[in-house]
């Protein structure tokens, strides 16, 4: 019984030990947002919370066209976390639980695709665009991320577990085609899996930075994290300044982890991943 108690404590301290180093970056970035830039680099550091958060902030809003840039990086989010939501899981919900030539072939030429470094498609991605005349628009932003092999490997092997065979076999006997299947069967058991893709897919592509700043060459049509690397000065930066600006952008990720997370984490409770 000692023996057990005292794991039950080290168990519990190694937790709230995680917890700490997991916050404390967070926390951290708050601190020299609300501090001055002397004070960041002042000996022994500040680690309590400063009274200039707010000035920062409106130093931040003068700088750059903050509201405008998250607006047009929440649309981007959006619509590429939409598209592959949707083309991921139907393509995953075939692989899974669907016979047809081929598709083992094409599933490891899907996993081959994992080792090609993601640079290497900038060069012809580009090229397409400008052929389409899409360079600088929107569409430069989401088309391109409509879907990934990641998500698709995902969800096949989320599909694979948790998707029972017969719950396909109802459906066909019932006279459901595929698209049917996909909507009624597959649809609501994949929800869980489909939190989690939404959420990593959605962070992904707020924090980009590469590829907007390759595509959108309108000055005034700037991602969120571009424009936020115009804080940085030529002769001098502003530190507390630039990370006032990163805090007020990852507010909005904080909303969308609280929305998304309670069905991930849901899931892990019910012990429902299966590889």
């Amino acid at each position: 019984m000692r023996t057990e108690r005292v794991r039950t404590v080290v168990g519990h301290a190694v937790l709230m030990l995680g917890v700490v180093v997991s916050i404390f970056p967070f926390y951290w970035m708050l601190v020299m947002a609300s501090n001055t830039t002397p004070d960041i680099f002042a000996y022994p550091p500040k680690l309590v919370i400063g009274s200039h958060l707010f000035e920062n902030m409106g130093h931040v809003l003068d700088n750059i066209d903050f509201f405008g840039a998250m607006l047009l990086t929440l649309v981007a989010s959006l619509g590429v976390t939409v598209l592959v939501l949707f083309f991921d899981s139907l393509a995953a919900f075939a692989f899974a639980k669907y016979e047809f030539p081929g598709r083992d072939l094409l599933f490891g030429l899907l996993l081959a695709t994992f080792m090609i470094p993601t640079q290497l498609a900038l060069v012809p991605q580009f090229v397409t665009l400008a052929e389409f005349g899409w360079i600088g628009s929107l569409k430069a932003l989401i088309i391109p991320g409509a879907a990934n092999a990641f998500g698709i490997f995902w969800m096949r092997q989320y599909a694979k577990g948790a998707i029972p065979d017969e719950l396909i076999s109802a459906a066909k006997v019932d006279g459901a085609g595929f698209f049917r299947q996909y909507l009624t069967v597959g649809l609501p058991v994949l929800r869980p899996g489909l939190a989690f893709l939404g959420i990593f897919t959605f962070i992904n592509v707020w924090n980009d930075y590469l590829w907007p700043l390759i595509v959108m060459t309108d000055p005034n049509k700037l991602t969120l994290q571009v424009a936020l690397q115009q804080l940085n000065g030529v002769y001098g930066t502003d530190y507390s300044m630039v990370m006032a600006g990163a805090l007020m952008s990852v507010i909005p990720l904080i909303g969308v982890f609280i929305i998304g997370g309670r069905h991930f984490i849901a899931d892990i409770a019910a012990g429902a991943m299966k590889f």
